[in-house]
């Protein structure tokens, strides 16, 4: 349908007299064109597996392979059009290429809603059942269950040599097998997916798949990488091994120069679109209690250097030196430090907040190269004087306005979660998925739930 929209579409409005052969082609027509380029559109992209159903949940690797078709085709074409002194309307690669690529992920994204919210519903759910070490399955099944819109629900589990008494978080309404039943229970009964979650042999996974040769069910393996995103892995046999190739994160080059352009380009559209917004909001601070309308912070920054940032002051004028008796007094630390009654807040400040205005003025920062768009959260050198391990991974990218951390629940996150979006987030960047993130926090803004 997106296809045959953005086809139609370019016909109609840039094509005046589509019956007119195309220069070099005297047999080829624009409609004739049309129908064998959509037709290979549409076989490129059920090639490339871009509408197979397990990818309904993961909207990213979709539109990645809906991008990567796409252009594919309009590649081949503009070869094909050069060899072959075919004059082929720019109006094909001009409108039909970013109106079908826009068409096709929204297509995408009210299907995958749909049927999302069908599964919370408690339709269109797999089966699954789940087999592995006790500490692995209570996890995958947790996990499982706190996300059902993925659409696998666990239906039974299986303890690889595990007592069933030994796994308390188990929920109590899961039937515990064993292995014979296992087969038994896939065989018989509609259990449509069996998941690995770890804590098995080689030899026993290599059994488990033999075992369910016969049956008509998805087997799936958990690999140990946990937070590596799936375009970073690919697997390949060498010397009869079974190796996953993962990408090793590049913190510079071509990559992150299209972020840097993408940053300055974003950021000046925001400060026109939003200087309206800006002008008011300083207003109402100055009128509220007299104090300076920006609050101004060292923040620390890529590789550990310092910055300035401007938000717009929802404080009291003496927040920062109240700060530690609030720190103490809540038990709390400095790393994430958040209340959600905080008593330093203005009224002004508690609106500005709740919508993300105060952040507004980060964009200046963005122009300056000291912040991006997405990223890690910017924080202050008493809480990177508390990171451990692997957290000091986080200063490895510029830290951000939006991150992974503000569309997971904002203030609401455990500290443990924050962290750990953060660190996915250093690992696993893409263009498209900061594209992707900051669609989702226009949604998070507008339709606010954690902000303190």
């Amino acid at each position: 349908m997106a296809i045959a929209s953005a086809l139609m579409a370019t016909l109609y409005i840039r094509i005046p007299d589509p019956d007119t052969p195309l220069a070099g082609a005297r047999c080829l027509t624009y409609p004739t064109l049309a129908l064998g380029l959509g037709s290979v559109w549409l076989v490129v992209l059920s090639t490339n597996g871009s509408h197979r159903i397990r990818l309904v949940g993961s909207g990213l690797q979709q539109y990645q392979l809906a991008m990567r078709g796409t252009l594919w085709v309009f590649g081949v074409l503009a070869v094909l059009s050069y060899l072959f002194k075919l004059s082929v309307s720019r109006s094909l690669f001009l409108i039909a290429l970013p109106l079908g690529l826009i068409l096709m992920c929204l297509e995408r994204k009210v299907i995958r809603k749909v049927i999302q919210r069908s599964r919370k519903q408690g339709r269109f759910l797999i089966p699954t059942l789940v087999i592995g070490a006790g500490p692995e399955v209570e996890r995958t099944v947790q996990t499982l269950r706190r996300n059902i819109a993925v659409g696998y629900a666990p239906a039974a589990v299986c303890l690889n040599g595990e007592e069933p008494q030994k796994c308390s978080d188990l929920p109590a309404d899961l039937p515990v097998l064993g292995y014979p039943q296992l087969l038994k229970e896939v065989r018989e009964f509609p259990l449509s997916a069996v998941v690995a979650a770890g804590g098995m042999s080689s030899a026993q996974t290599k059994q488990l798949s033999w075992d369910l040769e016969d049956c008509r069910t998805q087997l799936l393996f958990i690999p140990e990488l946990i937070d590596v995103a799936g375009p970073r892995m690919s697997t390949y046999e060498a010397a009869g091994l079974n190796l996953v190739h993962v990408d090793l994160a590049r913190y510079s080059g071509i990559k992150y120069l299209i972020k840097r352009v993408f940053d300055i380009l974003a950021s000046t559209v925001a400060l026109i679109v939003f200087s309206p917004t800006m002008a008011v909001t300083a207003l109402a601070i100055r009128l509220e209690d007299g104090g300076p309308v920006i609050f101004k912070q060292e923040r620390i920054g890529e590789n550990g250097k310092p910055f300035t940032i401007h938000k717009f002051r929802s404080m009291a004028v003496d927040a920062e030196a109240r700060m530690a008796e609030l720190i103490d007094a809540n038990g709390g630390s400095a790393l994430l430090f958040k209340m959600e009654d905080d008593p330093r807040i203005t009224k002004v400040g508690r609106f500005i907040r709740k919508y993300s205005i105060d952040e507004l003025p980060q964009f200046w920062t963005v122009l300056r190269g000291s912040m991006s768009i997405v990223g890690p959260r910017p924080q202050v050198q008493r809480e990177v004087d508390e990171y451990e391990g692997p957290t000091h991974r986080r200063l490895l990218v510029k830290p951000g306005i939006t991150g992974l951390w503000q569309i997971g629940g904002r203030s609401d996150l455990p500290l443990e979660e924050a962290i750990r979006l953060d660190l996915r987030y250093v690992e696993n960047w893409s263009l498209l998925g900061d594209i992707s993130i900051i669609l989702k926090t226009v949604k998070v803004v507008l339709f606010p739930n954690g902000a303190y």
